[in-house]
């Protein structure tokens, strides 16, 4: 075993780099996540990967690995949107806890995960706690009208390990991509709606040849500082994916705006106000997020 193989094909710099195909990629994301390599071929292939950049195939691969390992949340027969909340707020506050509690209030059991990858960032588990919903210990069951918040160690502690790279070498890998992908529902459910986001344009074209290729059941957007939530200031553009055909269901939003919304700070107790104050109906939903939910809901209560 070992993967010292693969890195000689990923790791001949960006212009020499061979990819590899999808069993190849299961193979060793497989060994990765079953924490059989060294720190060093770890890092090895975090760097290789990154200068080369991860194609359809390799992504695919990589999900087959995760999806065959993970602690996965058991889903009882609801309507069910996944919620992968791994950037947190820098400039604007983080509002994927909003757009999972409206979900849930319209009877939808939603499945939120994530870890901290940036210290100085506000995420979306600090604020759910101050709403009262608390990160789970272990694989939890979701039921309609329910949110949860799964830790990425609670569902792969390998997974996890991964992501944490970026703390030792400051660059996102492919975990980072992995981890927007995935579905963590078990089974693979069809009434299971993976809600995703990219930051950049590049990733929207190797995150939708990724769903196109895999045949899974999303919904992507350019999301707010890559949180799966609308932009509260501006309708991005909506694609929904499923069973390898894709839809445009939203265009994006075109022009100068005419108003902005007044948001609060970034801080977890200012958010969790906010979004309080919004779910009592003292403030209106901002048109973006309120746009998102109605594209959500008809994709998994048609």
């Amino acid at each position: 075993m070992g993967i010292s193989h693969y890195i000689k094909d990923i790791g001949r710099g960006k212009d020499g780099a061979r990819a590899l195909n999808r069993a190849q990629a299961t193979d060793l994301m497989g060994q990765i996540l079953d924490q059989q390599v060294s720190d060093l071929e770890l890092g090895a292939f975090c760097i290789a990967m990154r200068i080369k950049g991860e194609t359809p195939e390799e992504m695919a691969g990589f999900l087959d690995a995760t999806h065959a390992r993970l602690q996965h949340v058991q889903v009882n027969g609801a309507p069910t949107v996944v919620l992968p909340s791994y950037n947190g707020a820098r400039k604007l506050p983080v509002l994927t806890p909003l757009l999972a509690l409206l979900l849930a209030r319209e009877g939808v059991a939603v499945v939120v995960h994530g870890t901290a990858t940036e210290d100085k960032r506000v995420s979306a588990q600090t604020v759910l706690a101050e709403l009262g919903v608390a990160a789970s210990d272990k694989a939890p069951s979701v039921q309609a009208g329910q949110v949860v918040f799964v830790p990425t160690g609670v569902l792969h502690g390998g997974l996890e390990r991964l992501l944490s790279v970026r703390r030792e070498v400051g660059l996102r890998n492919p975990g980072h991509s992995l981890v927007k992908l995935m579905n963590p529902c078990a089974p693979q459910n069809s009434r299971v709606l993976l809600v995703s986001s990219y930051t950049h344009p590049e990733y929207l074209l190797s995150m939708s040849a990724t769903f196109a290729l895999t045949g899974q059941h999303a919904l992507l957007l350019r999301g707010t500082e890559g949180e799966p939530v609308a932009d509260a200031r501006r309708t991005p553009a909506m694609d929904v994916f499923n069973a390898g055909q894709t839809t445009r269901v939203q265009a994006p939003q075109e022009g100068t705006l005419g108003q902005l919304p007044d948001l609060p700070s970034t801080e977890a107790t200012a958010t969790a106000a906010y979004i309080q104050r919004l779910l009592n109906g003292d403030l209106p939903v901002p048109a973006p997020i309120a746009l998102q939910l109605r594209h959500i809901i008809k994709e998994v209560k048609p």
